[in-house]
């Protein structure tokens, strides 16, 4: 089994690694051949639900820590 791992980045997108399949709500698999994905946390992307880079112009700002 491999390790997916999912990391927010300082004001912008969650980067999730390792072998995951990413569904829409009616069970349609989005393509994701690469190792590791973007998605969207800022709601401006026009590729959702991966980012495309629109927080760096929405002025998105969120800087999640770990409580553990």
């Amino acid at each position: 089994m491999s390790t997916i791992e999912i990391r927010t980045l300082d004001n912008g997108p969650l980067l999730v690694s390792g072998a995951v399949t990413l569904s829409d709500p009616d069970g349609g698999a989005f393509a994701t051949e690469q190792d590791t994905i973007a998605l969207c946390r800022c709601g401006h992307s026009a590729n959702k639900p991966f980012c495309d880079g629109a927080h760096k112009s929405n002025d998105f700002a969120d800087s999640c820590r770990s409580h553990g």
